[in-house]
Formats: structure tokens, C-alpha cells, sequence
């Protein structure tokens, strides 16, 4: 009987060991950003690369090497400038960023568009100064039912994460 017993156990492990190898076309170590889930609710980097309005922004993140960064669990508050805030800046700006020796600027600058924490525009208050995820601050204005950044930069929407939330923005938003 105790041989019975040890052979039905050793089965069931080869069982279950035997289902638990990789799967074809998986993915091995590539952080929160290759996981693969269409049921659950986008993270922060999902939404961004699922619109169309921002392109040049995820561009910029996967340049910069912040996609894994911004996939992991947060929460945080991302100010996502659409591709029509970055054509405002000077010609040559966006090229120049995504360059390997100028990537340093280009984290300051998107770390800048990031804080920890989740903040809905609603409970962003007129003077509220608030730290970014490269040290500097911005300040909060809200005048006229408008919620403006730094006095410039409106939200022009905002998208429910499933680690943050993320907040369509007209002007990209430059470190002091």
C-alpha cells in the first residue's frame, strides 16, 4: 500500500510539473510592460500606446527606458502630452532628445510629466504645488472650470489606469 501511495504521488507531480513548462511565443523577464492581459484594465504605458494621439510620447518612454518603470504597479500620475503639444515645440527638439547622448534630458523631461501618487483633476487645487518624479515641481492653477499646469499646459482629459491615471495634455511640460 505504501508503494501504491508513493507511485500515485510521483504521477500527479509529473502532472503538474509537466504543465508547467513555458508556453510557445511566452515572454521570460521582461517586466510589467510584456505582460499580456486584454481583459484586465490598461496600466498607464497600455493607454498611451493604445491612442493614437500619442505616439511621439511612447517613442520618447521606450528611448528613454521608462516603459518597465511606468508598467509596475504605481499608482502614478502621468501628464501625457499628445503628439500635436510636442509638433509646438522648437523644430529639431523632439529629434535632438531621442538621441543617445542627450537620453539623460529626455528622462528629466518625461520624469517631469510623472508623479507618485494619483491625483484626479478633481481634487487638483488652485495653488497646489506638487513634486514630479525628477525632483522639480509644478504648480496647479484652476480658473474658469480649466485646470492648467505650470499656467500653460491644460488637461484636456483623463484616462483611469489600472496603476494610476493618466492626463491628456495640450503643452508639454518643461522642468524649471
Amino acid at each position: 500500500m505504501k508503494n501504491f501511495f508513493i507511485i500515485c504521488v510521483s504521477l500527479c507531480a509529473l502532472f503538474v510539473l509537466g504543465d508547467c513548462k513555458k508556453e510557445e511565443g511566452a515572454s521570460v523577464g521582461g517586466g510589467m510592460a510584456s505582460v499580456e492581459d486584454s481583459t484586465s484594465q490598461k496600466n498607464v504605458v497600455g493607454i498611451a500606446v493604445g491612442s493614437k494621439d500619442h505616439t511621439t510620447l511612447v517613442a520618447a518612454v521606450k528611448a528613454a527606458d521608462l516603459v518597465d518603470s511606468l508598467a509596475n504597479p504605481g499608482p502614478f500620475t502621468v501628464f501625457a502630452p499628445t503628439n500635436d503639444a510636442f509638433d509646438k515645440l522648437p523644430k529639431g527638439t523632439v529629434e535632438g532628445l531621442l538621441k543617445a547622448d542627450k537620453i539623460d534630458d529626455l528622462k528629466n523631461i518625461l520624469e517631469y510629466h510623472v508623479i507618485v501618487g494619483t491625483y484626479k483633476k478633481e481634487n487638483l487645487q488652485d495653488g497646489q504645488v506638487i513634486g514630479m518624479a525628477n525632483g522639480g515641481n509644478i504648480t496647479v492653477t484652476v480658473k474658469d472650470g480649466k485646470t492648467l499646469i505650470n499656467g500653460e499646459s491644460q488637461i484636456v482629459a483623463s484616462v483611469p489606469a489600472s496603476n494610476g491615471i493618466v492626463h491628456v495634455m495640450d503643452t508639454v511640460l518643461l522642468p524649471k
